[in-house]
Formats: C-alpha cells, structure tokens, sequence
C-alpha cells in the first residue's frame, strides 16, 4: 500500500494584544483573538509553537491554507518558520505569551516582535512540548541561555514549595535579568557572559556544581555547543540516566535557523553514538 503524503498541519491565526520590553533585549509579545478559542498548553513547560512568516513579498490567499501553499506556491515562496517556548497561556482571557530575545535587525523573529504593535496579526503551528519537571524527583536541575530562558521560568513557576533546585540561566549582562512569580524561596543563579564564549560559565557553573544525593530530573536546553559538552558531562561523569534528562540544542553558533534544523538531528543522533560508546 503507497504511503499517504503528510497532509500540512493546520496553523492558528493571532492578533497582538500588548507588547512589552522586559529586558533591553527581551521583548514579551501577548497575543489573543478568536483563532485562540480552541488553542491549548497547559501540559509541559516547554510547550512551544512555529511562527510563521510570509518570504518578502509574497501574499498568500485567505483564508490561509498550508495545505494549499504547499500545493500552489514554489517551496522558496513557503512560510519561514521559528520555533519559540509558551512564556504563558491563560485559558480564562485566551493568551497566549511569548518572550523574544531581540538584538536589533538580527534575525527574523526579533524584529518583528521589536516592531509589533496591538492589532497585528500572525499564524504559528503547535503547540508541541515534552517536558514537565517530575515532582517526584528528588531534585531538578535547569541549565540554559536565553533561549532556554522562558521554558526555565515556567518550569520554576510551577514547581511545589519545597522542591530542591539548581536553576542556572546565563545571560549577557545583569540587565537581562528577571522576576519570575516564585514564592517559595526558589532561586536562580545568573551568569553574566560579558566577553566570553556562549555557554562557558554555563558548564563551568554545573561541573562545579555539588551534586545532590538522589534521582535528579534535568532540563538542559540553548546553544548546541554546551549543550553537547553537558551532555557529556550528566550522562558520563554524573551517570544521569538518559530518561531523566531533557536536552537539546535550541541554536547553533555560526548556523542559520534553517541550516541548524536540517543537520539537528544527525547531529544530536552522532552525539548520542559519541558519548554512548
């Protein structure tokens, strides 16, 4: 029997309700509307959606149809997607909450979120998502950079009181740092990068880190580069059990979005076979 083709996934259409400036480089886009009436993700932490951006110059035909771009327009002409975490959702009012790391005409995302104003419009695909930090953990350990930084934030807003945590964010500069709605003594320790290497201070801060006794349940998310070098780190020098761990490279150094995401996964499957063997 001939495989079916994959038939495109439905997108959700959204309109920006408010935007904030959280950090000199953050931006917090809050987006509702009625396309959100049946929009859902309230089961991980890291939930996250594929924004979706038109190539300059190309209009599509409303009302918008993946499955009819992909049949009607030239892949080149196809929707450019970027992946970012679920800061929030609030079912009640129906918003969705987005934070965007901006560094001024850098990107794709960046500047439009720089840009956005309450009224515009924009379509993601999602939610997708996979971790929740397991309560009956006996600690959690959360490393990232600023691309892991929402994920990390929701994470800690929804652990219990009392759950023992490493949370370890890296940032460029105190600036960037934020509050998060933590009432039960859950801190995170910041690492300002200043002039050194994305992530550098990240693996010297959990290397040096002493571990505690019992089962740890770690989310180790941002540039590929540390993140293969924490890999490394948990599953060999701590023998953190593959299972106990959520660990990707959200980014990499020197790569495009698009070229990242067609060599992501050979590339994490390679660093599986390297540091398994």
């Amino acid at each position: 029997m001939a495989e079916q083709p994959r038939k495109a996934p439905k997108a959700t259409e959204a309109r920006v309700v408010r935007t904030e400036r959280i950090t000199p480089h953050m931006v917090r886009i809050v987006l509702g509307g009625p396309g959100l009436g049946a929009f859902e993700a309230d089961t991980y932490t890291d939930h996250y959606v594929k924004l979706l951006f038109a190539p300059e110059g190309v209009a599509y035909p409303e009302p918008f149809d993946m499955e009819r771009i992909r049949e009607e327009f030239p892949r080149e002409q196809w929707p450019t997607t970027r992946t970012y975490t679920v800061r929030a959702w609030d079912p009640v009012h129906r918003e969705l909450t987005i934070d965007f790391v901006v560094h001024g005409d850098e990107g794709l995302a960046g500047p439009w979120a720089a840009r956005a104003e309450a009224g515009d419009t924009v379509r993601f695909l999602g939610p997708g998502g996979g971790y929740s930090p397991d309560p009956a953990a006996d600690w959690h350990l959360l490393a990232g950079d600023e691309s892991a930084l929402p994920a990390i934030a929701v994470a800690l807003e929804q652990l219990p009181a009392g759950a023992r945590v490493h949370a370890f964010v890296e940032i460029s500069d105190a600036a960037e740092e934020q509050k998060f709605a933590t009432d039960h003594g859950i801190d995170v320790t910041w690492l300002h990068r200043g002039d050194r290497p994305v992530g550098e201070a990240l693996v010297e801060a959990v290397q040096s880190l002493d571990f505690p006794a019992g089962d740890v349940h770690a989310f180790v998310h941002g540039e590929a580069g540390f993140v293969k070098e924490l890999r490394r780190h948990l599953r060999l020098d701590r023998a953190v059990p593959r299972e106990r761990l959520s660990i990707s490279g959200y980014w990499r150094q020197g790569k495009s979005d698009e070229a990242w995401r067609a060599i992501k996964r050979e590339w994490n499957d390679q660093v599986e076979r390297e540091q398994e063997n």
